[in-house]
């Protein structure tokens, strides 16, 4: 897509850090880190968010992040990493892509980047895996 920042990283036409190549899947430093190493991971087909991905692409998107994921541990002396994906809401960039972010342990990253809840009761629990089965039966 010619106005998408990722699709121009791919074709080589704005310059990243290259991490991972392969004919599916390219990987590159983000240039604002949660931590130094933060890489993001893109399928070189433009792909809005994963709700659009083809299946012939979730082994090799997902096989990278695993390789990426385990690879930050050895390059940076990471404990862990924290992989991600977001789906329009928080995707600065719409074009499909996995966050892979070292961790070590007090790093000071607090779960989750956005405030946590309750559910009411045990009812309220219920019900919202109740619509959320439904909607996953179609």
């Amino acid at each position: 897509m010619a106005d998408c920042l990722f699709c121009s990283i791919i074709a080589g036409s704005t310059p990243a850090h290259l991490v991972l190549d392969t004919p599916e899947v390219v990987g590159f430093l983000d240039v604002r880190p949660v931590f130094k190493g933060h890489t993001l991971l893109v399928p070189r087909e433009h792909i809005a968010t994963m709700v659009e991905m083809p299946d012939e692409l979730i082994v090799p998107l997902f096989g990278a992040a695993r390789s990426v994921a385990a690879a930050v541990r050895t390059a940076y002396s990471a404990q862990g990493s924290f992989v991600a994906v977001n789906n329009v809401v928080s995707q600065s960039v719409p074009h499909l892509h996995v966050h892979v972010v070292p961790r070590t342990k007090g790093d000071g990253l607090r779960g989750f980047f956005w405030p946590r809840t309750k559910y009411a009761d045990d009812a309220e629990a219920a019900e919202y895996a109740t619509k959320l089965r439904q909607a996953l039966e179609g």
